[in-house]
């Protein structure tokens, strides 16, 4: 028996390679998101497709996943590994800029979703923890699925992409609170709601501070020993002893194991070692996510599809439309227009990855049964094949929603658009910071003093403007009120200061990154107002130091390592 369990073992590992290597390119060659496909190898390959066809053709099982459950550890993996991932890229700053898309579109679409849709099961059947359950699960929508897309499009900065990561963001930050919930619906009847919540915000918050006082008194200090004297390998394992250690820490105080791994994300995101743990995990998280997405596409019951159609398809039609108004609702309300708010709406309208999470602790907790719990995750693995469809017709109908503009026409006053960012002065490095920010599909408005330099970047494309940034006026026409980044590129000292200090005067909120020559020039900006300072004389020294250590012969991992140490140090005395 144990041989046949090893050997069945292998067998279903080779068909999650198989559908890696093989299935899901072909799917992203059909211009597919990798998401989808995925989910889609899981239907195919899972038990209630060519698994049930084993019987008739023995040869179909070398091909078929045999036990689905056998990958429910690595897609529990995968699962800490998005929240850790999210972790790293939340922050209070990002928060608050879009503060208003987040807290309004997103609770007011989170909540009326939430409510709308468990008010409709409490009032086919079934009771109300269950009837809230499903509510809270088909409420969310896919942070995985619609930012791929948008990110393919290159679309993720421009207002569709900012207002759907709004309403995901806050959704993202709903889950750790609904899986404390869930954990603590399980202890027992008489528990009254109120008990439940004040429990789980005991428990939690003794959680949260542990985990908090192990972050900002070791963390740090234990991850630069890592970079220093070890190297990549070093801060790898760290990082998996970060997450694991984290929500070794959560469960044990019977709350989940994603809280966490996400609030071991927030800690170390405040590091500097966030965007090289970013890197250095993106290949196991999109590995492990997507054994997790594939377990998702198995558990869609087929045949189920046959015997209750009228359930699954009825269920699936109203909970795209009910999602699809309250989302277009909240948008309209608090993010956008009404071109924005449907191709947003029609992107938020399907159910999300984080539902199988919900409906798995509510079934472990035994407040979803087996048969509800096989209904509730077919609805969400079709809305969620949908995604890609519905995103595309509801761009179609937001490009006719948009005003038509006269042929020729160009305004030169960006005083109404709103999210892009100004650069003020358009040499090298203006065109450097120019060029990576277009990549992201960012939209630049750059200010220049040098008529020769603004003929030549205008002919290259860019729209870019004569004018001094200092003065009040051209920055109301480059559109101030409404950017997202104002950027100083010039190298003239006095210049550089009265630019940062004319827009900090006028726009105290919207963040400064500026360009300085040496250390005084930097404080002196940061005293203008500059939120972020780059000095050219650490940069230059840093290169020069990392070329000279590689002449010296160490590896490229010790040099970025040793460099990063450096650079922050030097930007702490800045």
């Amino acid at each position: 028996m144990a041989g046949h369990g090893y050997d069945m073992l292998v067998k279903d590992a080779l068909v999650f390679l198989f559908a890696v290597g093989v299935v899901v390119p072909v799917f992203r060659y059909l211009r597919l998101p990798a998401v989808v496909g995925f989910m889609v190898a899981g239907v195919l390959l899972g038990p209630f497709a060519l698994g049930t066809l084993a019987h008739t053709w023995p040869w179909l099982e070398y091909v078929s996943v045999s036990d689905p459950e056998s990958a429910a550890p690595f897609a529990e993996l995968g699962i800490l590994f998005l929240l850790f991932l999210l972790g790293l890229e939340f922050s209070f700053e990002k928060l608050w800029s879009l503060r208003r898309a987040v807290f309004g579109a997103g609770g007011l679409q989170s909540g009326l979703s939430a409510a709308a849709i468990a008010g409709a099961v409490y009032w086919l059947g079934l009771p109300a923890e269950a009837a809230i359950i499903c509510g809270l699960a088909l409420a969310l929508s896919s942070t995985a699925i619609v930012m791929q897309i948008l990110i393919d499009q290159k679309r993720a900065a421009r207002p569709v992409g900012r207002t759907a990561l709004s309403v995901l963001l806050f959704q993202d930050i709903l889950v750790a609170p609904i899986l404390i919930f869930i954990g603590f619906l399980s202890v027992g009847e008489g528990t009254s709601v109120s008990s439940v919540l004040v429990g789980a915000a005991f428990n939690g918050l003794i959680a949260i501070a542990a985990i908090m006082l192990v972050g900002r008194f070791a963390l740090r200090p234990v991850f630069r020993l890592a970079a220093t004297m070890g190297g990549r390998d070093f801060l790898m394992a760290l990082t998996l002893l970060t997450v694991v250690g984290a929500a070794a820490i959560t469960a044990s105080a019977g709350l989940s194991l994603a809280l966490g791994a996400f609030l071991a994300g927030l800690l170390l995101g405040e590091t500097e070692f966030k965007h090289q743990t970013e890197v250095d995990l993106e290949p196991f998280k999109g590995l492990l996510l997507g054994v997790f997405f594939m377990t998702v596409g198995m558990a869609l019951d087929l045949p189920s599809l046959v015997t209750q159609p009228g359930v699954i398809f009825g269920g699936l039609a109203a909970l795209l439309a009910v999602k699809f108004g309250i989302a277009f609702l909240a948008c309209r309300l608090f993010a956008g227009d009404r071109s924005v708010s449907v191709e947003t709406a029609s992107l938020l309208a399907p159910a999300g990855e984080f539902a199988f999470v919900v409906i798995a602790a509510a079934g472990a907790a035994g407040v979803l049964d087996a048969g509800t719990s096989s209904q509730i995750a077919a609805i969400a693995v079709l809305s969620m094949l949908l995604i890609p469809v519905l995103g595309r017709l509801g761009g179609l109908a937001a490009s006719r929603l948009e005003p038509v503009e006269p042929a020729g026409h160009a305004d030169a006053d960006y005083s109404g658009v709103k999210g892009h960012v100004i650069i003020a002065g358009f040499g090298r490095v203006g065109q450097a910071v120019a060029r990576i920010l277009d990549v992201e599909d960012t939209e630049i408005v750059a200010l220049e003093r040098s008529a020769v330099r603004l003929a030549q970047a205008r002919k290259d494309g860019w729209q870019v403007f004569l004018g001094d940034a200092a003065r009040p006026e051209i920055l109301h026409i480059a559109g101030a009120e409404g950017a997202r980044l104002f950027v100083v590129t010039v190298d003239d000292v006095n210049a550089a200061e009265a630019m940062v200090r004319s827009f900090h005067g006028l726009h105290p909120d919207i963040p400064i990154v500026a360009r300085a020559r040496d250390h005084e020039h930097a404080r002196r900006l940061r005293a203008a107002g500059a939120s972020d300072v780059i000095p050219d004389a650490i940069e230059s020294g840093l290169q020069m130091a990392g070329k000279a250590l590689a002449e010296f012969g160490y590896d490229s991992e010790t040099v970025r390592s040793r460099l990063a140490a450096e650079r922050d140090e030097e930007y702490r005395r800045v």
